[in-house]
Parts: C-alpha cells; structure tokens; sequence
C-alpha cells in the first residue's frame, strides 16, 4: 500500500527535525562539556570513564570572578566589541548604500576590491598594524583595537546592507528628494528608519566576530586593553604547572555566556533583520 503524500511529508519532515536536533547536539555538546567541567573539582576532571554525576563547586568562579584583571579584560571586551560593531556600521552602512544606489564608473569593481580584502590573512595584517600603532602611539588602547577589527568588519557589513539596500525601491529617496531632501537626507530619514532591523542585526553580527576576535587582541594589547580571549590563551599557555582545565573551562563560560544571553535577548530584531532581508523587493 503506497503512501499519501501527507504522510510522506509528515515523514520528511520528522527526518529534518531529527536530523537537526542531531546536528545540534554535536556542535552544542563541546559548549555543554566545557560548562560541565568548570562546575568540577580537579580531581574530578581527570577520571576515567568522565563523570556526568558529580558534587559541583563555584570556587574556580569565585577565584577569578573576583579577579580585578578578568573583570577588567571582560569589560575592554564590551567596549571594544560595542565600539567595533557600532563604527563598522556607520561605514559599511554608507558604502553599502553607495555601492547599491550612486551611479559611479567602476563602483562595483571598487566594492569587489573591498570585499576581496577579506580574504588577505589577519596575520599579514597584525605585525603592520603593530608597527603603525606603536610608532602613533596607541599600542594597548580601545581604539587601536575598534579600528582594527573594522579592518574586516566593514567589508562585511558593506556587502550585507548593499543586498538589503539594493531590495529596497529607489522611488522612497527619490519622492523625499523631490520633497527637497539631500541624498543624506533621505539616506538618514527614509532608509535608515525602514531598514533599522537589517542594521541592528547586522551590528549584533559584527559585535559578536568582535567579541571572540584573538589575533589582533593579542598583538596590538599588553595590559591595559586586553580582551577576553586574550585571558583564556594566557591561561592555556601557562603550562609551568600542567593545564589548569577547570579555570580553561571557567574563564571559556563568563566568556561566552554574556554572548548567548546577548544572542537571547536580541533574537526578535536578529530574525527580523534576517527575515525582512530574504523577503524585501
């Protein structure tokens, strides 16, 4: 007896659920470890076979939690992950609508340059970055290190808002124009209003490579302006002692629980940004 296509469908799609919640539990099951492990003792850490049941302690949160360096290195990631999304906004979101509205020879082979950028290796960066830094001055500040990840941020935020730019009729800047707008007028007034969710979105993006960014960090910081990450490799490479796993696995959890509960309380404007850009135009 053959199958009605309702049922098959009710199948198919049983098959994709299962499918992703598989696929989900991969990916997620390292982040679940590593918030596992930091609840253990040392010893504990080390058994064989892993223990799953075990008595949980906060002191390695406690001991580093009220460290005035981690503390420190946490709130320079906030400012410089903030500052980073909110610059690299403001200038890809003006290149990107240039890119899609101003009718300029050879536009679209300078934003292909732009986006070609990209693909140059941080690590090809990073030493002339240091260089040009330390001979203006501004090694281990916020702003050496906001201007450096907008090196690869504003390519990335161009590209994004050019498509939703593009998806957007051109009537709306042309009836404000003839209202007598500027061009950045009715940039400021007219698109930026309708395209504030594909904008919020796109920041939220940008601040979260920013947050987890290492090389640059790394290099252009020595004390002052260091980062979350910049923490956690320190920890790794202190191997005098063998690897202290439960403040690894600590520091990793306050580095990446204000992410997800960042990722949590924005969901609404990050899929609305996403939807209105998939269904515009």
């Amino acid at each position: 007896m053959s199958r009605t296509p309702a049922r098959q469908g009710v199948a198919g799609n049983r098959v994709r659920i299962a499918a992703g919640i598989a696929v989900s539990v991969i990916f997620l099951f390292p982040v679940f470890w590593m918030v596992l492990t930091s609840f253990k003792h040392q010893v504990d850490i080390f058994t064989n076979p892993p223990k799953f049941l075990f008595s949980p302690t906060l002191e390695t949160y406690v001991e580093y939690m009220t460290r005035a360096d981690i503390n420190k290195r946490l709130a320079n990631t906030i400012i410089v992950a903030f500052g980073s999304g909110v610059f690299s906004l403001l200038v890809g979101a003006m290149a990107g609508y240039a890119l899609a509205r101003v009718r300029i020879k050879g536009a679209a082979t300078f934003g292909l340059l732009i986006l070609l950028s990209r693909g140059v290796p941080p690590i090809a960066l990073a030493v002339p970055m240091f260089l040009v830094a330390r001979k203006l001055g501004l090694t281990d500040k916020h702003i050496t290190l906001i201007l450096a990840y907008s090196t690869f941020l504003v390519p990335y935020v161009m590209w994004l808002m050019r498509s939703f730019f593009v998806s957007l009729p051109r009537e709306l800047e042309e009836s404000a124009m003839i209202d007598g707008c500027s061009r950045y007028g009715a940039f400021f007034k007219i698109i930026v209003p309708i395209s504030l969710p594909g904008l919020i979105s796109t920041m939220i993006f940008s601040m979260i490579l920013a947050w987890e960014e290492l090389l640059f960090a790394l290099v252009l910081t020595n004390r002052h302006a260091t980062t979350m990450p910049v923490a956690i490799a320190g920890i790794a490479g202190d191997t005098i002692n063998g690897a202290n796993w439960a403040a690894l696995t600590a520091v990793g959890t306050i580095t990446v629980v204000p992410v997800v509960i960042f990722a949590l309380l924005v969901q609404k404007w990050l899929i609305k940004g996403l939807a209105d850009g998939a269904t515009k135009g």
